[in-house]
């Protein structure tokens, strides 16, 4: 039991980096677009490659935006931390209970 214990911990905690790797791209791409960005710069063509499909299914979901200002950034940086929060600590506490048993 303790290997799929061992598993579980090992996806949280890769789940983890990846959501705040993620996280810091949006971040780092809702900053660049505050500036008028190079749209040939090859990283700013990765940030809007990796970020915008994400942020336009929320755009289309919840149709928001105040005065011009987009925030479908700070949904998707909600809905990843409540993942972290909610689903990795979740994943950990049971890879413990199941070390436990």
């Amino acid at each position: 039991m303790f290997i799929l214990a061992n598993l579980l911990t090992a996806i949280a905690q890769i789940l983890d980096i990846v959501l705040s790797i993620y996280m810091w791209i949006i971040i780092i791409a809702a900053l660049i677009s505050w500036v008028n960005p190079d749209p040939y710069n090859p990283i700013v063509r990765f940030l809007y490659a990796v970020t915008e499909p994400v942020l336009r299914h929320v755009r289309r979901l919840f149709r928001l935006g105040f005065a011009g200002i987009d925030i479908s950034p700070m949904i998707v940086i909600l809905i990843i931390l409540f993942i972290k929060h909610f689903l990795i600590t979740s994943l950990i506490e049971m890879a413990l209970r199941m070390k436990i048993q």
